[in-house]
């Protein structure tokens, strides 16, 4: 096994090179944390990703969609505007910053943002790809992280004083289709390579009322026009309901909100978030009426809609027959059961936080709640015994304790910078104290929330500051001036 150092600036001590931070996952969060951790010196930073290259949700980049946030909710935007892996950066080095002016477009095309993506990952040294974790262990006063080589299958061995997790989240497939992904059973993830193959099919179901739910069933409305075709799009949601998208019902993703929810007990933020679900669970308000609308298209003149769109529906039970899928369903109001036959199944049914085997050295050192989740602290940082004195941080698996905001892409800048000033043990980058009008919960204060003393930069704050991270230094935890929505985040 070989030591992998990418051109560090300086080392622990004659014999080894030791990394400040290292990155695993290389998605749109760890690569804000990566674009960020760039302008600091001399912070000596590693990410890793088993990819090839930068790939975002690649089986749902339709052509006609758009983030649900606004352009400035990009990498690096909203904490250090004169970054150069902005968005603007990006479109002034592909010459289109006059198309984009003229187009007055707050929220971009969905794999634009992946191309902005990929041409930051692939411009910062920091981002090895083909590299593929396979165990992340505390070993004295540091962390081992193994890797292997996708491409020549070779391993190799780095130390960090912090690790952070960006492994991202995995596709759910409902207990009844456990066994049953293939041809006729698939999840939205993987749409794009199976459309042309459900654009034929008779008879397809959509499950799930999320965004990629709603994007799925409208795509194939549009593609599949011959009379004999038959669309079906149920759900257990309630209603196919809009995103909360008003000026102060977007308050819930700022830092301030974040904060709040942190210091709610554990039983309330467990009771919050199922209720919460138009937050971040439910669908634009233009995608909706573009399915009014096409629906509606279609009745014109006797004209006749073979669709059917059904919530309060659950789906128990699902079996592959001769002639397709059989699925057992049961409507929650009427408390009726059914049976819906058909072709194909897509299901938009979600992603869930995973439990990779890398993580297995580590597992019996993290504390837990209740319910057996992670303690993450207000800095994204794993609650672990004393003796590991290096931070273990997450990006997006926190959710249990931190809020709707945690899949946010609005809030990955911010999310980021924290984690770069809990590392550094002072604000590198200068966070604002309040960020929203609303004031959620009590405070000391008549109208300003409660928050933990603001850590002034001795420079200009506008500027990143350059730091010293001392040997030894990984126990650092410096709170951050104001510490730290496919989801709002696809």
């Amino acid at each position: 096994m070989t030591d992998l150092l990418p051109a560090p600036r300086r080392a622990a001590d004659p014999g080894a090179v030791v990394h400040d931070l290292v990155g695993i996952g290389i998605g749109p969060f760890n690569l804000a944390l990566a674009a960020l951790a760039d302008r600091v010196e001399p912070l000596r930073t590693l990410f890793l990703d088993r990819a090839p290259t930068f790939s975002w949700h690649p089986g749902l980049l339709l052509d006609g969609t758009t983030l649900q946030v606004p352009f400035l909710a990009d990498l690096v935007t909203l904490v250090d505007p004169t970054s150069p892996w902005s968005f603007l950066a990006y479109l002034r080095a592909h010459d289109r910053l006059f198309p984009f002016y003229f187009a007055e477009r707050l929220h971009v095309p969905r794999r634009e943002y992946d191309h902005y993506c990929r041409w930051v990952a692939e411009a910062l040294p920091a981002c090895r790809f083909g590299s593929e974790v396979v165990s992340v262990a505390w070993e004295g006063d540091l962390y081992r992280i193994d890797f292997r080589d996708m491409a020549d299958g070779e391993h190799h061995r780095v130390h960090a004083r912090h690790v952070v997790l960006g492994i991202g989240t995995e596709p759910v497939v409902p207990e009844p289709f456990a066994r049953l992904l293939g041809d006729s059973v698939l999840h939205a993830a993987d749409y794009l390579d199976h459309r042309a193959d459900l654009t034929d099919a008779e008879d397809v179901t959509v499950l799930g009322s999320g965004q990629s739910g709603a994007e799925v069933f409208l795509d194939l409305l549009r593609r599949r026009t011959g009379p004999s075709r038959r669309l079906t799009w149920l759900t257990r949601s309630p209603a196919f309901a809009p995103m909360e998208y008003s000026k102060l019902g977007l308050e819930h993703f700022t830092p301030d909100y974040t904060r709040y929810f942190h210091g709610l007990p554990e039983p309330v933020r467990d009771r919050l978030l199922p209720e919460q679900w138009q937050l971040y669970k439910a669908i634009s308000a233009d995608t909706i009426a573009a399915i009014h609308d096409e629906l509606y298209e279609r009745g014109i003149a006797g004209g006749r809609v073979r669709a059917t769109l059904m919530p309060d529906v659950t789906v128990t039970t699902a079996r592959t027959t001769r002639d397709g899928v059989e699925l057992g369903c049961r409507h929650g109001e009427q408390d009726r059961a059914f049976t819906v036959r058909t072709d194909r199944v897509v299901l938009a049914t979600g992603y869930a936080q995973r439990h990779p085997a890398m993580l297995d050295p580590l597992w019996d050192l993290i504390t837990r709640d209740a319910a057996g989740r992670p303690l993450i602290d207000l800095d994204h940082r794993v609650t672990l015994p004393a003796h590991v004195t290096g931070g273990l941080y997450t990006q997006n698996a926190e959710l249990h304790t931190h809020g709707v905001g945690t899949p946010d892409l609005g809030l990955g800048a911010h999310r980021a910078a924290t984690i770069l000033n809990s590392v550094c043990g002072n604000a590198v980058y200068r966070l604002p104290i309040r960020t929203a009008f609303t004031t959620f919960g009590l405070a000391a204060g008549d109208t300003e929330p409660a928050r933990r003393p603001h850590r002034r930069s001795a420079t200009d704050p506008a500027e990143v500051r350059n730091v010293a991270v001392e040997p030894g230094s990984g126990a650092h935890r410096g709170r951050t001036a104001a510490p730290g929505r496919p989801t709002r985040s696809a």
